[in-house]
């Protein structure tokens, strides 16, 4: 029997940021930041609601006027630099668990700063969820560069030993592929979710492979300027 699911978004959007102040609002293309996750998330059709989590009473009234619901206002202690996204959808699911007679089974994080993932991103990455009955889907993208020619350096500079003789030998395309997280997407049982105290799960989790453009995540202007380009394309 297949399972029953029952999906919820949350996109926590912070008023304060440090690198890009007040990014959530930010115009980019034509709708502010936050718009573009909304949006995706509507228009995906999997979502009973589809749910700010903010401190800030303009990035509420900006969610609502694109179709979300900011059902509540962020706590200030919920609200710092040092705040998990873990503890912000805890913190949500829980105000909001009281309100439904039919509880939801899964929730998506869909944090505003990936304005290119799209409907079709969210989708496929539930498929991925439903089809291997799995707990956790978590979004990934291709290494742009392979981690194995990096590493840390010294105070003056040196490179002595910086890659092993092995890695400078062999060429490009012969290195193992590697994925890194992009932000985008965070699928997740909400009762394993509250039992461990994460979104990424111990076990029963999978990827969803996204493409390198649709995961840029917006932390600085560089990003903002370069999401802003593909957007306009769109």
């Amino acid at each position: 029997m297949a399972r029953m699911i029952r999906y919820i978004a949350i996109l926590p959007a912070r008023g304060g940021s440090k690198r890009l102040p007040g990014k959530n609002l930010l115009e980019i293309a034509g709708k502010p930041l936050i718009a573009w996750s909304i949006e995706a998330a509507l228009e995906s059709g999997i979502f009973d609601r589809v749910i700010i989590s903010t401190d800030s009473e303009e990035i509420a009234r900006a969610a609502i006027d694109f179709g979300a619901e900011a059902p509540f206002l962020r706590p200030p202690e919920l609200s710092t630099d040092h705040t998990s996204t873990v503890e912000v959808i805890i913190h949500a699911l829980k105000l909001l668990a009281n309100e439904e007679t039919n509880p939801f089974t899964h929730v998506a994080c869909l944090q505003p700063t990936s304005p290119l993932r799209r409907a079709d991103d969210i989708i496929r990455a539930s498929e991925i969820l439903e089809d291997n009955e799995a707990d956790a889907v978590i979004s990934v993208c291709r290494n742009e560069h392979s981690p194995l020619w990096s590493n840390t350096l010294p105070a003056d500079n040196n490179m002595e030993g910086f890659l092993p003789y092995k890695i400078q030998k062999t060429p490009s395309q012969q290195l193992p592929e590697y994925f890194r997280l992009n932000g985008a997407i965070y699928f997740c049982n909400i009762q394993r979710l509250l039992d461990e105290q994460t979104l990424f799960l111990k076990s029963n989790i999978y990827a969803y492979i996204m493409n390198r453009k649709n995961s840029i995540d917006i932390d600085d202007e560089v990003d903002f300027d370069l999401a802003e380009i593909y957007l306009s394309k769109s």
